[in-house]
């Protein structure tokens, strides 16, 4: 199981409707509603700034919640909208859903890296270069994994690890289909412009040769 779900606190919203709503905006609030679970609605009030800090940090509706409503359970839930102000772009509504262990949703899980001390291409002065320091795969809300682990101990200069050959947890899978990378190591700047430096003066050096010899024959 993941081991840091963070938590979010809310306040239960008395009254519904647009009236309910616009009082509660006033206040500094963001109305918003908890639905699903075999569980009656509960209508609900975010404090703006903390919202609208959570959101400018990014993957707000990919990020699983333990929201605290006090006189209630905690509940473990996910976003499924949020509602802008139209010229303003700024939150007004926001809904979240209330996960049973077995619901499917997609997160971003943070990656592993393990075998960096007998990695060959490090040995040589290659440098770890992470693509996708999280990988977004769907997974069940009662299993949802710490980290994937990803293994460079055989990996060389100029090799990538992709999804393909990571083991996933159970039941878990990637949201994108095709073998994308996670992570490579890469030649050292100084070796690589050397490489350069090498080609360009091979490729010099070619036309000369080849001109020599037609003038020899």
């Amino acid at each position: 199981m993941a081991g840091e779900i963070p938590d979010l606190e809310a306040l239960e919203r008395t009254g519904t409707g647009k009236g309910a709503a616009r009082q509660a905006r006033r206040a500094g609030m963001v109305p918003g509603i908890v639905f699903g679970g075999d569980v009656d609605p509960l209508p609900i009030n975010i404090p703006f700034n903390k919202l609208l800090k959570m959101l400018k940090a990014g993957r707000f509706k990919s990020t699983l919640f333990n929201m605290k409503v006090e006189g209630h359970d905690d509940v473990r839930v996910i976003c499924r909208d949020v509602q802008r102000h139209v010229v303003k772009d700024l939150p007004t509504h926001v809904d979240f859903m209330r996960l049973r262990r077995t619901t499917k949703i997609n997160l971003f899980i943070p990656v592993e890296v393990v075998g960096e001390e007998t990695s060959p291409g490090l040995k040589h002065g290659g440098v770890l270069t992470m693509i996708r320091p999280e990988v977004e795969l769907i997974v069940t809300a009662g299993d949802i994994p710490d980290h994937v682990t990803i293994d460079v101990s055989e990996v060389e200069i100029g090799d990538s690890v992709t999804i393909s050959s990571v083991k996933l947890p159970e039941g878990a899978k990637p949201t994108i289909d095709r073998d994308f990378v996670i992570a490579q190591i890469s030649a050292p700047s100084g070796l690589a412009s050397q490489s350069d430096d090498e080609e360009e003066v091979a490729a010099d050096e070619v036309p000369a040769t080849e001109m020599e010899a037609g003038a020899d024959e």
